[in-house]
């Protein structure tokens, strides 16, 4: 939306992707979740191709971004609940070999900011404050969380 902070964005499209699913199966716990990696204010792209790859990581290259998780829950009863997970990473400063090398490992494609943390870009990133596993695309603590709030998984939970 015209003017929709990176955040706001994020939580937005977990909840309205939630929605939609919960609405097709009534009755059904619904988990959904969206990341949007931002430098500021600008969101950066899921990735469709080298040059939108080659752009990203340019302008990720010795800088701090954040990547914002947004995770919804719809109990069985239609009880939802949504939280954002923000995630400060910070990259070295890349050299346009390693961009280069970086593209031909086909770790990027369709993926927000042009990179996947658990795979080769991993040794990019200098420095992380947060959540791991929000940036590699759900954060698994949270989302738990909000599961076991709306009781879900009670039947282990004393395991």
């Amino acid at each position: 939306m015209p003017g929709e902070k990176p955040a706001d964005l994020a939580k937005r499209l977990a909840e309205t992707k939630a929605t939609v699913i919960a609405a097709r199966n009534s009755g059904a716990f619904v988990l959904a979740a969206d990341t949007v990696v931002a430098l500021g204010r600008r969101v950066l792209p899921k990735v469709k191709n080298e040059g939108e790859t080659k752009r990203s990581l340019h302008l990720l290259s010795g800088r701090g971004h954040r990547v914002y998780g947004g995770i919804c829950v719809i109990a069985p009863d239609g009880h939802m609940v949504s939280r954002l997970v923000t995630t400060k990473v910070i990259f070295k400063r890349l050299a346009e070999a390693e961009i280069r090398a970086y593209l031909r490992t086909d770790e990027w494609e369709d993926k927000s900011g042009g990179y996947a943390i658990q795979g080769v870009a991993g040794r990019f990133v200098r420095n992380l404050r947060g959540s791991y596993t929000n940036v590699v695309g759900l954060p698994i603590h949270e989302t738990a969380l909000l599961l076991e709030g709306l009781g879900y998984g009670d039947s282990y939970s004393d395991a």
